[in-house]
This record gives C-alpha cells, sequence and structure tokens, in this order.
C-alpha cells in the first residue's frame, strides 16, 4: 500500500509498544450501564469505555474483568488480547495514519480492535498473533525511517 508522505514521516517517529498484560473486550446491555459506572474507578491503567446505544463495551486488563464480571448479570467477552500503542501523538486532521497500520496487519493476516484516544491511537491484536503483529509493525516502522 502507497501512503503519502506526512504519514510516512510519522510513522518513521513512531515508538509502538505493546503493554505487558492480557486484554479483554466485554459487551454488556446498557441496561447495566450504572453498575459500568460504578466500577469505572476500579478500572486499571489502560481501559476504554464506550456508551452505544444498544451496549456498552470495556476494553480492561483480563486480570481486572475477571474481579469485576460477576457483578454483572450478562454479557459476551472476547479474549486474551495484547494492547499495542502507537506512542506518538497524533493530530486529530491526520488523514490514513490507521489506514496504513491496518492494511499492513492484512496482508499478514492478522485482525485488529482499533481503538483512538485524543492524542495516540492504539489497537488489540489476538494474544496468540502478539508478536507477530509486533514484528509486522516493526518492520513498518523501521522501512519509514529508512527512506
Amino acid at each position: 500500500m502507497e501512503f503519502d508522505e506526512n504519514i510516512r514521516k510519522l510513522l518513521a517517529e513512531t515508538r509502538v509498544k505493546m503493554h505487558p498484560k492480557n486484554y479483554t473486550i466485554v459487551s454488556f446491555d446498557r441496561r447495566e450501564e450504572e453498575k459500568a459506572r460504578k466500577f469505572l474507578g476500579e478500572l486499571g491503567i489502560f481501559s476504554s469505555v464506550t456508551f452505544d446505544t444498544a451496549e456498552v463495551s470495556l476494553v480492561l486488563r483480563t486480570e481486572e474483568w475477571n474481579q469485576l464480571k460477576g457483578r454483572f448479570e450478562s454479557f459476551r467477552e472476547e479474549g486474551p488480547y495484547r494492547l499495542i500503542t502507537f506512542d506518538i501523538v497524533l493530530d486529530l486532521s491526520i488523514v490514513g495514519f490507521l489506514a496504513v497500520v491496518s492494511s499492513r496487519l492484512a496482508e499478514a493476516g492478522i485482525s485488529i480492535y482499533a481503538l483512538s484516544t485524543f492524542l495516540r491511537d492504539h489497537i488489540l491484536v489476538k494474544g496468540e498473533e502478539a508478536e507477530e503483529a509486533m514484528c509486522v509493525l516493526q518492520r513498518l516502522v523501521d522501512e519509514c525511517r529508512k527512506r
């Protein structure tokens, strides 16, 4: 996949960081939203909460989810995943950063669950694909640094 010079420069400056713990992606009904809000303060160093019209989604460390899940009536969970952070502050006007990342990982047959915060982008990859994903991403960054 070809990408523009601005994305190449950003990728060249990016530090790709894999968090050491396993993560779980959870979904439960909006009727349990208050429980989720109550327990938000218990969530660890990285977590994501999304309130959709139909569901509440959580991304949190597996060990934390295992402590909380007994408090919910019904839920869906997927994991283990590993969290990868692109440690570079991205301007919200940047177009195509995750497109390049996801295309490169797709070429390697690696599925991602993308998350964005105000400053950084993150992805979750299946635990068994985490090391391969890191190799693919590091090759991408190295390729951009050489140009």
